[in-house]
């Protein structure tokens, strides 16, 4: 059992998928543990619930029932009209029915480094699910469950949203919406005339400007004569809250609003994390775990305890991809202070976060060279675990995307040197 490097390259599909194919190739899916698969597949229901205890929290904020901060921070650089679609009693049901955390796989389990509500990927784990699954290998998932997940989403068929920012991911939502039928299609979001068909949103929210029928789209699903996911609710989208599930000040009430099992899984999950505030200490007091009195403090730190992740929150061109990422102990001191001294700057308008660095355990896994034959390559993991909240409100598992890169990089993406592969149970 098992692929070989030409059934993986002449199997792409004839409009290719992201990036046409331009990522590394293995003989065999990813292995992991029972525990480690079961563990990953059953996050579903705690992450939603995570989603809804977010839009809870900024609602009683934004309502004058918990401090103005949380919503003026979460509002921050954002249109006042998306803002306020989002804060109205009709948007309350509505909440991103595609829930993608990103997980390293470390040494001591999973770290989730961003929950993504418009992730890309579903249609190339798609793929990679049936080719591996024909081959013999039982995915988890199976061959059809990121296909089916997906029309869970909508079920008597739609359009599929794809902007101009977002096109390198329309050759797999082609493939994807071709598996589906007739009922089913992708549309360039700068050229979509409402039809009052059902949507699925494949542009991020800054890009709303690009796309002409942005703001009546979103006014017709409050008004309920739509169905579009994910939502107009810019603020699930901000990495923000990864910072704010360990805020001292939001400790009771997230305890008030989680069952205890899934706060403390969350917090298992989650690496500690901060919100850049510039906003002066006094002198008694410090930042949490950082033992440091300022910021100033924390742009001196030595490359050993920098051992820190600086990232862009959201409704941001850089908030995706990685692009906006950057790792403390991988940068020299001067451009370490520099990258800290640009967030606090930007804070106003455009909220950074700062985390924990988890690094990903060693995996060797075999790997195609171009000619065919295979090596062992040393790596470290993202697993993209995709799961989908139907009509009824039922989330579920579809399937998980791999993405396993070289031992010396730290940021692990989707690069021409990584591998991206289905995973199963060893």
């Amino acid at each position: 059992m098992g692929l070989s490097l030409s059934e993986l390259r002449d199997g792409l599909p004839d409009g290719g998928l992201f990036g046409g194919g331009a990522w590394r190739w293995s003989p065999e899916p990813l292995k992991l543990s029972r525990a480690e698969a079961l563990q990953m597949m059953a996050l579903g229901h705690p992450l939603a619930r995570f989603q809804q205890a977010c839009d809870m929290l900024y609602r009683r904020s934004a309502a004058g029932k918990l401090p103005d901060w949380l919503a003026e921070l979460l509002d921050a650089g954002k249109p006042p009209w998306m803002t306020a679609l989002q804060r109205q009693h009709a948007t309350v049901a509505q909440f991103p029915r595609v829930i993608r955390p990103d997980l390293i796989l470390t040494e001591r389990g999973f770290a989730m480094t961003e929950l993504d509500s418009v992730p890309g990927g579903i249609g190339v784990a798609a793929w990679l699910a049936q080719v591996y699954s024909k081959a013999g290998f039982e995915v988890l998932g199976g061959p059809n469950g990121m296909i089916e997940g997906f029309k869970s989403l909508l079920p008597d068929g739609g359009s599929v949203l794809v902007s101009q920012e977002s096109g390198d991911y329309r050759p797999e939502m082609e493939w994807l919406t071709g598996k589906l039928g007739d009922a089913w299609n992708v549309v360039a979001a700068e050229a979509y005339a409402p039809d009052q068909r059902a949507l699925y949103r494949f542009f991020e929210l800054f890009d709303w400007q690009s796309v002409p029928a942005a703001k009546d789209l979103a006014e017709a699903a409050t008004r309920g004569e739509i169905q579009i996911t994910p939502p107009f609710k810019p603020h699930l989208e901000d990495k923000l809250w990864l910072a704010l599930l360990w805020a001292p000040a939001l400790k009771p009430i997230w305890e008030q609003t989680l069952r205890g099992n899934h706060l403390k899984r969350l917090r298992e999950l989650v690496p500690f994390g901060w919100v850049i505030d510039p906003t002066p200490l006094p002198p008694h007091a410090a930042l949490p775990r950082l033992d440091a009195h300022s910021w100033d403090d924390v742009a001196r730190f030595s490359q050993k305890d920098r051992e820190l992740v600086l990232k862009v929150s959201g409704f941001h061109e850089t908030a995706w991809g990685s692009r906006g990422v950057f790792i403390g102990h991988d940068l020299p001191g001067p451009e370490w202070a520099e990258r800290l001294r640009t967030a606090l700057d930007q804070s106003a308008a455009q909220p950074w976060i700062l985390q924990e660095f988890r690094e990903g355990r060693l995996i060797d896994h075999p790997v195609f060279r171009d000619d065919g034959s295979v090596e062992i390559m040393r790596g470290r993991a993202r697993l993209c675990p995709y799961f989908f909240t139907n009509d009824a409100g039922v989330t579920s598992f579809g399937g998980c995307l791999a993405t396993l890169v070289p031992a010396d990089k730290k940021k692990i993406h989707g690069m021409s040197d990584g591998v991206l592969i289905p995973c199963m149970i060893e």
